[in-house]
């Protein structure tokens, strides 16, 4: 087995590059990884499509990722929250693209593509503009739209621990996309804030085993978001 622990940040995304697409945990600062985000904002990779919940807060994590010019695209379901506003003025200016996908509809499609389903069917958007452009079908006298299935070059998760193997837990709602992510993307890279040795996590608490993960590193004290956003804190 491969040790897939890196000494820092900026080593685990070192390898992101122009135009790839990444997927960043998250539901609001709820498991966000910062510390990567950050990373990623020094490493200057631009044009880059990013998959999350929402197009993050104040000035930090991945609103100032998409302040700094670097993302061309947001696939999201929120795109603006009471502490967003850098994704809204870009918007509205025309400096970058949005596809909206409704939340449930955004997971399974994040799902579909860690599970090798290229496409499914929900009645989530019928009759809606976004079901714009999109296949449907009748099942059962009711119609469904086609949804395709996301996957990504790279995944940027935050666990709560994690072993040199790369086995995963999470703490409680920090949870959320972050396991169905690590499925859907070619590379996944995990902040953890605690690294421990291989035995310690119980097999039966193993949310996303290591042949899901590609490159861990250790950072304790992790930024919170709100704090942040609280302080006025701007970043880089």
């Amino acid at each position: 087995m491969i040790d897939k622990r890196v000494t820092s940040c900026a080593a685990a995304v070192a390898k992101i590059k122009d135009g790839d697409t990444v997927m960043i945990g998250g539901f609001g600062e709820a498991g966000s990884p910062i510390e990567l985000i950050h990373a990623l904002i020094d490493h200057g990779a631009k044009n880059l499509t990013v998959v999350n919940n929402n197009t993050g807060s104040g000035r930090v994590g991945l609103a100032a990722l998409i302040e700094n010019g670097q993302v061309a695209k947001m696939i999201c379901s929120y795109p603006r929250t009471a502490n967003s506003t850098v994704f809204p003025e870009l918007y509205h200016a025309g400096k970058i693209e949005l596809e909206l996908v409704p939340q449930g509809t955004l997971a399974e499609r994040i799902r579909a593509g860690g599970a090798g389903v290229p496409a499914f069917y929900t009645p989530t958007s019928v009759g809606t503009p976004l079901a714009a452009g999109k296949e449907s079908r009748t099942f059962e006298e009711q119609e469904y739209v086609m949804e395709r299935a996301i996957k990504a070059d790279f995944a940027l998760i935050q666990a709560k621990q994690a072993d040199r193997y790369g086995n995963l837990t999470f703490n409680k709602t920090a949870r959320n996309f972050a396991p169905i992510m690590a499925m859907a993307a070619t590379h996944t890279l995990v902040q953890t804030n605690e690294m421990v040795e291989l035995g310690e996590i119980d097999p039966e608490n193993v949310i996303t085993p290591g042949i899901f993960v590609n490159q861990i590193v250790e950072v304790s004290n992790p930024l919170q978001e709100s704090t942040l956003v609280k302080e006025g804190v701007v970043y880089p």
